[in-house]
């Protein structure tokens, strides 16, 4: 039998192969080493420079985290903190970070709102001021101590989701108030399922579902000409907060909260 020479082995080919496959994972492992540290610095920097322009807003309370979802470095924050701000507050942080050069997409770990670095948004103020103007004189009702909607309030909730529809896209939300009367962990409760009912109703008249944020306040927001007493209180109210782009971003759209 031919032996490895009367083959056409080389001595000591094995040999070169494996130590030139050894330099080459070695360079690998470097390589690898060299983009992790340099995209933790990256990240590193990048929260630094949200940290200062938010406190520079008065909005130091929010909490930015240059992560994914696995613990690595990423240009796409989440943000957290900041519960007892308005979602009008919430927003402009999340534009605030979002502004920063190297920032991608942003968004709050309670799915929120969200920003897209490098991306237009509009204001869809003619949407806030047709529910606006249809809540002037008129009211979106319940029964007594309950969620449901009075047969009037649904004939209303026709007309505001009319209202809203152009605004497909944008974030609405849906805010429950009551009056001062009775148990305010009770009253939460309440204005948050008033809230969730008002939302449902409009998913059912063609409102995104993803659109819309549903909140309750209890009587902590009364209407600033009333007492906290005061019946009148008991309200539904809608913000359009903003408008998503048209065109694809780094985020998804946050899911309802």
């Amino acid at each position: 039998m031919a032996g490895p020479l009367a083959r056409g082995y080389e001595p000591g080919m094995s040999a070169r192969t494996i130590i030139a496959l050894g330099a080459l994972l070695v360079m690998a492992i470097g390589s690898v080493s060299f983009f992790s540290d340099r995209a933790a610095r990256m990240a590193q920097g990048l929260s630094v420079r949200a940290d200062a322009a938010l406190s520079r807003q008065d909005l130091g309370v929010v909490e930015v985290d240059f992560a994914s979802s696995t613990g690595s470095p990423s240009r796409h924050p989440l943000l957290s903190g900041g519960e007892d701000l308005s979602d009008e507050e919430r927003t402009r942080a999340a534009q605030i970070v979002a502004s920063i050069p190297g920032v991608g997409g942003v968004s709050w770990v309670d799915g929120t709102v969200n920003a897209a670095g490098s991306e237009p948004t509009y204001e869809p103020l003619h949407c806030q001021e047709d529910v606006d103007g249809l809540l002037r004189t008129r009211t979106i009702r319940f029964q007594e101590a309950s969620t449901a909607l009075v047969p009037a309030s649904r004939m209303l909730l026709d007309e505001v989701a009319e209202a809203l529809e152009p605004c497909s896209g944008a974030i609405i939300a849906v805010t429950g108030h009551t009056d001062k009367s009775g148990n305010e962990a009770d009253n939460v409760a309440l204005s948050m399922d008033r809230a969730r009912v008002v939302r449902e109703a409009l998913v059912r008249r063609g409102i995104p579902r993803d659109s819309l944020r549903a909140r309750g306040y209890g009587s902590s927001r009364p209407v600033a000409s009333l007492t906290a007493e005061d019946p009148a209180n008991r309200r539904i109210e809608f913000s359009v907060i903003r408008m998503e782009p048209l065109t694809p971003t780094p985020v998804d759209t946050p899911g309802p909260r």
